[in-house]
């Protein structure tokens, strides 16, 4: 194997094609029980947990070695806080350089969605095994190229959706109504009634944050002006960069529910009704939205509600016992999963008949542990969530979003005309209609985007017949940020 010094490594990475070259890796010099190096890329938010969580895991010879973020602040009081624990990490700004260190065994990868895919798979090409947030991806292409590479270059890749680590509080209900106890499946409904609130309507460009190296923050995404009072967190509401909430929160529960129903390709039929309503700011994604997989066994189908339960309350909606959740519908009941760790099934009448909690706590520290595992058995059908179960539910994400921006505004009396033959649709939208009622938004006037029904061929994972939607299985990487394409 050629390897290739600074120099060459940049020209490299810079290429139009966008492939990334396979850096020497400590883990082919070590046994199974010697310590595995690690760093955590983007930790202004959920790179915090991804922090304590490989930090915890000494015992399983892991260490913290390194940390990555764009943001100097951020990554001064990153190492600073590791300092004051006694534990001396090196500091990147570039992960193109953490991908150098041929002793870096493990990369952990928080950043903003649009980085999610590109981080992964260079490391992947790097020789790493790699820890990736949810959603794994931006767009349903690029999600794909992650499991193609992590199947090409045999590395172990686990999706940061930590509910998969609850085998008892969530994994037995599972078992429960896939062994037919509840009957067969009606439908899977994922709710995201989640509080939010307007991020504010911005006066032209705003200046970037010293400290930050935006070229790199951008990545992938166009090197487009600040629009928003804030970079950080709110980019999730900005299309170049986030999927709104169906792909910031959603994206647990509609990977509880595709674990419910066990369907491995993407859905054959979708389409959403939803907007942004109620205030008048900066964000593009909807706060209000029902998304419509139309799969043969079951539908799957999703809510979000940002929007609190009436116009000025603090309140938000719950339903059959969830806010942010599952509910499984089964001809003899159904089963609620409220939280990430827990579950219960109940009959006909709403009686409970039984009940699952996690002992052990699941969430994080369990699945950074099951990762450790799979990493030190080489073998990613060990892993609570493989990078495929990652790209599959996140794609669900994306697909039900393309529908919506391909959408128009409709009347309710067309968007009822148009879902009034899909199971439990009309009364999930009519729902929502009173839902957005109770905080006085008028839907004949702002009136909701109602989307086209999209076909997709889930082998091939493109839309039939659809050249606008296929546009927006990808987008136009920003070079050298280029996603490369990688044959299964």
């Amino acid at each position: 194997m050629k390897y290739f010094d600074r120099r060459g490594f940049l020209k490299t990475a810079g290429a139009a094609a966008g492939i990334f070259y396979i850096a020497p890796t400590s883990w082919a010099q070590k046994s199974p029980g010697d310590t595995l190096n690690s760093v955590v890329v983007g930790f202004n938010g959920r790179g915090g947990s991804h922090i304590g969580a490989l930090s915890g895991l000494k015992d399983s010879g892991v260490r913290l070695t390194a940390l990555c973020d764009v943001d100097d602040n951020v990554l001064r009081k990153g190492v600073d806080a590791q300092d004051k624990k006694g534990v001396k990490v090196t500091a990147y700004t570039d992960i193109r350089k953490v991908l150098e260190n041929k002793d870096i065994d493990i990369v952990s990868i928080a950043t903003p969605n649009h980085w999610h895919s590109l981080a992964a798979i260079w490391a992947v090409q790097a020789g790493k095994d790699v820890y990736v947030e949810k959603p794994v991806s931006h767009n349903v292409w690029e999600g794909r190229q992650l499991v193609n590479a992590a199947r090409k270059y045999k590395k172990i890749v686990q999706t940061g959706t930590q509910s998969r680590a609850s085998r008892t509080g969530i994994g037995e209900a599972v078992k429960f109504v896939q062994s037919g106890q509840l009957g067969k499946i009606i439908a899977v409904r994922g709710l995201c009634y989640k509080p939010r609130g307007s991020i504010g309507l911005s006066e032209g460009a705003k200046p970037i944050p010293a400290g930050i190296d935006f070229d790199i923050w951008c990545g992938p995404a166009p090197k487009d002006e600040l629009r928003r009072a804030k970079l950080h967190y709110d980019w999730h509401w900005i299309w170049n960069y986030g999927n709104g909430d169906l792909g910031n929160q959603g994206i647990h529960q509609m990977d509880i529910g595709r674990w419910f129903t066990g369907e491995m390709e993407l859905s054959p039929r979708v389409w959403s009704v939803g907007g942004r309503l109620g205030y008048k700011d900066d964000g593009e994604t909807p706060n209000t939205q029902v998304i419509f997989h139309d799969y043969a066994k079951a539908p799957l189908i999703f809510e979000v509600r940002g929007l609190p339960s009436g116009k000025g309350s603090k309140d938000m909606d719950g339903f059959m016992g969830a806010k942010i959740g599952v509910i499984v519908h089964c001809e003899g009941g159904h089963i609620t999963v409220p939280s990430y760790t827990g579950s219960a099934a109940y009959d006909k009448d709403g009686k409970q008949i039984k009940a699952w909690k996690e002992d052990k706590g699941g969430g994080e520290a369990p699945h950074f542990k099951n990762f450790i595992e799979a990493v030190r058995s080489r073998k990613h059908e060990d892993l609570y969530a493989d990078i495929l179960e990652g790209h599959l539910s996140s794609a669900l994400c994306h697909t039900g979003n393309i529908s919506h921006r391909l959408g128009q505004a409709a009347a309710p009396g067309a968007i009822r005309e148009q879902i009034k033959g899909d199971r439990e649709a009309t009364a999930t939208v009519e729902r929502m209609f009173e839902h957005l009622k109770a905080n006085e938004v008028n839907i004949d006037t702002d009136k909701l985007t109602l989307g086209p029904v999209l076909k997709m061929n889930g082998k091939t994972e493109k839309f039939i017949g659809n050249a606008a939607a296929d546009k927006l299985l990808t987008r136009d990487y920003r070079k050298p940020f280029v996603v490369p394409a990688i044959s299964a």
